[in-house]
């Protein structure tokens, strides 16, 4: 057993050292080391986006804008987190970007039902069937709780963190997160209901 624990430790330092090499390389502008670096990255960076857009095109959009930031700012990138961390943080803030330029707040108190209905209806998430999965619900969440259920429930980042990220209060990061577990139960109550 403790050889296997070394050898995963010794895998992951290898990762690690591998891409701050890569990180080194690309902010010198090698665009192959960043293409390297997109492609450790851009899958978990569209499933952080989709997760908190909801909606397959806009994810694209908003993880193509992330790495176009992410290779603009690489020289200012200052290693005080992995470049995963990092990175998150930059397509968090596209995510926002976007959502305030369709008119959406962190805070926002949009029915539920609405925005189900929109996420549905549009076929970008879940299914159409009398089921509803998982991500469907979180799709369906409003805008503040979901990023903040995404965020801080499903990725594991600090209340702290959280708020940062999203530019809100630690309280109200706390609120939203406990509002969205709430909404998550009853959606996915009514659904199983249903079946």
């Amino acid at each position: 057993m403790a050889g296997a624990a070394n050898e995963s430790e010794f895998e992951r330092a290898r990762r690690v050292a591998e891409e701050r090499r890569l990180v080194e390389s690309a902010a010198q502008g090698s665009s192959g080391a960043f293409e390297r670096l997109y492609r450790l990255h851009a899958g978990k960076v569209y499933g952080l986006c989709l997760r908190m857009t909801g909606h397959r095109e806009t994810a694209e959009d908003c993880t193509q804008e992330a790495f176009v930031q992410a290779w603009r700012n690489l020289a200012r990138f200052e290693a005080r987190s992995s470049f995963g961390t990092w990175l998150h943080r930059i397509a968090v803030n596209a995510v926002l970007a976007q959502g305030r330029r369709r008119g959406e707040r962190v805070g926002a108190e949009a029915s539920i039902e609405d925005e189900i209905g929109e996420t549905l209806a549009d076929g970008t998430v879940g299914d159409t069937g009398a089921g509803m999965d998982v991500e469907a619900a979180i799709a369906g969440l409003p805008a503040g709780a979901r990023h903040v259920l995404v965020l801080a429930g499903v990725y594991g980042y600090s209340h702290e963190e959280t708020a940062e990220m999203l530019g809100v209060a630690v309280g109200t990061c706390k609120a939203q997160l406990h509002r969205a577990r709430q909404l998550l139960g009853q959606r996915l109550a009514a659904a199983e209901g249903s079946r």
